[in-house]
Order: C-alpha cells, then sequence, then structure tokens
C-alpha cells in the first residue's frame, strides 16, 4: 500500500468512527464533572499545590490529595503519594497489607499480570514473596470464550480464602478486559459466598474509562499508577490505593511502618502536578480511548484481528493488535517510536526485563519515563504476537503515530 493510499484510508476511518467517538465524549462529560466537584468539595486552594519537607507532619497538600482521589475514585479513604513507584507496587501494598501467614489470595482470571506473578511467587524466587511469608495462592482459569467462570469462583471461595484479587485490564492476554457492571455483579456473589474475602482491584488502565470506579460498585480496594490514566499525562511518577478506611490504613502502614501509615511522608515539589493531572485526567483518558478505537479500525481495514473492535464497548484504555508474527511486532513498534516527541530515533528492541517471564518490546517516546498514558506500546515476544497499544495525549498525536506504525508493519509484508 503506497503512503497516499494509507492516508487516504485513515481518513476514510476517522469519519467511520465518529459514533464511537461521541459516546466516549459523554462518559468524559460525566467524569470530569465527579472531578470537578471533588475539587470544590475538598476546597483545593493555591497553598495545597507546593511541597513539603522533612517527615512531612502536618502536610495540607497531601491530605487534601487523598481527600481528592477518595471522592474521585467513590472511595472513604485513599493513599495518593509520590513513593510509591509503579501500579505493581500499589498492589503489592494492598496484598502485603491485608494478608498474614496462613490466608489464602485467590486469582480469578487466569493467570495474573506477568510482574504480578513474582510478587505473589507463582515465577521465579524474589526474596519477600507472598509465598515465601506464608500465603498460599489458587486462581480460576476463565472459559474458553475468556469469560468468567461464575461456578467455578463460587467453588473456590473457602474459609482460607482473604483476598481476592481482580484485575481490570487484560495484561497481556486476549480475553476481555474486566467491566465496572460485571464486576460489581461478581462482587456481590463474592460477599454473599465469602463475606470476610477482602476484594481488591488492579485498577491500572481503567480509571476514568467508565462513569463509575470499582469502589462504587462494592470493591474494598483499588490501587493503581499516576503515570497511567489518573496522572493525566502530567504527574511525574508515584501511585495511590482507595477504598474502605481500614483497608487503606493497612496499605499505609506496609508503605511505611505499622504507627506511622498514611501520616508522614513529605510531599514532592512537583505536587501541583498530581493535582493538575488529576483534574486534567477525564479528558485524556478520552483522547487515549479515541485513538484507540482509530487504531482498531485501521488495523481492522489492513486485515488484521483486534480486540476490542472500534465499536465494542471499552472498559480500559488497551488496544490489542494480533500482528501475527515476531518481525510486525518489532516493525510496529519501531513505527510507533519513530513518531514520538522524545527519542524519535530510537529503535525498540526485544529484552530481559525485570518482573517478565518474556522478552519484551516497548515504545514508548514519552516526556515521562514509561508513562502508558502519553502513548505507548509493548509486547512479550510470544504467540500470537499482539502488541498492546496504550494511551495518547490527545488523538491527532495517536493518529499521526499508528499511522507511523501501521507504514513500518506493512513494509515488513
Amino acid at each position: 500500500m503506497r503512503p497516499s493510499e494509507l492516508f487516504s484510508l485513515a481518513e476514510a476511518v476517522e469519519e467511520e468512527v465518529q459514533p464511537y467517538y461521541r459516546r466516549i465524549e459523554e462518559v468524559a462529560r460525566k467524569n470530569h464533572q465527579r472531578v470537578l466537584s471533588a475539587f470544590q468539595e475538598v476546597r483545593v486552594s493555591e497553598f495545597h499545590l507546593r511541597g513539603s519537607s522533612g517527615y512531612g507532619y502536618g502536610d495540607a497538600g497531601r491530605k487534601a490529595l487523598d481527600e481528592l482521589f477518595a471522592r474521585c475514585f467513590q472511595a472513604e479513604a485513599a493513599l495518593v503519594r509520590s513513593q510509591i513507584v509503579s501500579g505493581t507496587h500499589a498492589i503489592a501494598l494492598c496484598l502485603f497489607g491485608v494478608l498474614r501467614p496462613g490466608d489464602e489470595l485467590l486469582f480469578v482470571q487466569g493467570l495474573p499480570y506477568d510482574t504480578l506473578q513474582e510478587v505473589i511467587g507463582t515465577r521465579g524466587n524474589a526474596p519477600g514473596s507472598l509465598k515465601e511469608l506464608g500465603v498460599t495462592y489458587r486462581q480460576v482459569d476463565l472459559l474458553p470464550d475468556g469469560q468468567l467462570d461464575a461456578a467455578a469462583i463460587e467453588s473456590a471461595l473457602g474459609p482460607r480464602t482473604r483476598v481476592v484479587l481482580l484485575q481490570r485490564s487484560r495484561g497481556y492476554s486476549l480475553h476481555p478486559s474486566l467491566g465496572v457492571e460485571e464486576m460489581g455483579g461478581l462482587i456481590a456473589a463474592i460477599k454473599k459466598k465469602c463475606p470476610r474475602a477482602v476484594v481488591v482491584v488492579d485498577n491500572c488502565y481503567g480509571e476514568f474509562v467508565e462513569e463509575l470506579e470499582p469502589t462504587a460498585v462494592g470493591a474494598d480496594l483499588v490501587a493503581g499508577s499516576l503515570i497511567k490514566n489518573p496522572g493525566g499525562g502530567l504527574a511525574p511518577t508515584g501511585g495511590y490505593v482507595a477504598g474502605r478506611r481500614e483497608y487503606v490504613e493497612m496499605a499505609a502502614a506496609r508503605l511505611t511502618a505499622p504507627g506511622l501509615g498514611g501520616e508522614v511522608g513529605a510531599s514532592p515539589d512537583y505536587q501541583r502536578l498530581f493535582f493538575q493531572g488529576l483534574f486534567m485526567a477525564p479528558h485524556v483518558v478520552a483522547e487515549a480511548l479515541k485513538g484507540a478505537v482509530f487504531a482498531a479500525r485501521l488495523f481492522e481495514r489492513l486485515g488484521f484481528k483486534v480486540t476490542p473492535r472500534a465499536q465494542e464497548k471499552r472498559t480500559d484504555i488497551v488496544q490489542a493488535i494480533l500482528l501475527g508474527s515476531p518481525q510486525r511486532l518489532v516493525a510496529f513498534c519501531q513505527g510507533l517510536q519513530q513518531a514520538s516527541p522524545v527519542d524519535s530515533h530510537v529503535l525498540p528492541q526485544p529484552v530481559d526485563m525485570p518482573g517478565y517471564g518474556d522478552r519484551v518490546i516497548m515504545a514508548a517516546g514519552t516526556f515521562v519515563q514509561g508513562s502508558s498514558i502519553e502513548l505507548s506500546a509493548d509486547a512479550p515476544m510470544r504467540e500470537p504476537y499482539a502488541v498492546y497499544l496504550q494511551g495518547g495525549l490527545s488523538k491527532e498525536y495517536v493518529r499521526l503515530a499508528v499511522i507511523s506504525a501501521a507504514r513500518a508493519v506493512l513494509a515488513v509484508g
């Protein structure tokens, strides 16, 4: 396909997906209203935007940010800190905060995301895993069509089950991501069978995609990274935990120390970016979703399988494109990187990365290292050689980058 033909196809796709854009914009308006109301209710002021030092005692900005996230995530309490280094770290705080030796962790969507497997202890020999500390693990596989196996989940819940871990996004798999409405029904069934179970949700890539967050439908804890959706492309680092107050306090005790919890920890000088990023998050997430819709339809028109399809309802920002060969996978990532504002001259290559079982290729020419919400693509080097695209600060930028990636893939043949 000649460049002119590819651009003509892109123009046709842009017109075709306009109805799906409008659906995304309606959700963004409602989420933006919720976030704006939270800012006003917390009475965010200019002095909250400044950092602090030392122990951070009496840090009003830190307290306001925690309360702001709690309201935005429809939760009792929240812990938002620059010292949380990733989404995996935030989820680990929840697991290590709640679980005790002899407890059981249950995961009901097949294999957890790659980096969580070492936290749990099902892969590798990382010191201090849950397995090493005496926490047992079980999982329930998905049905062949990728849906939850409700009967098997109910059967798996037992007297030792203390935490049920749910993953909102698809991760490195092709099964459907877990929507909030479906999650609410699952949580109700879990609580009915096993009232002592604490439901923890890996919320990465799902924030502000739907009108409700998992904590609004019964989840006890949600956790994620600020360099994904809730940071709005502005937060330079950090993560959050939100949910029921008693469990947020347990997670805080793991971040600092028992007795200190969330009462200490200085805010960084870039505290303003956390507030501003959260305010921008509903809009930026909508832009990323529009970019994903465009990418889905363009590659579908080029003959590739995609999931979800352009017209399907979305519950996270991740777009999977089945490229079918390692050569196309590498080409896609290199083509995307070449359209990035930062490090456009770099050619990504598959490498071994901490926490992953396979070599992984990542493209992310971002202003913040590894910021998935800015626009990135990554994939494990394994069949079916699917690339996972996420983020985009503007749909115009995503369109340019996706066309560049498509051109590189087509050149491979």
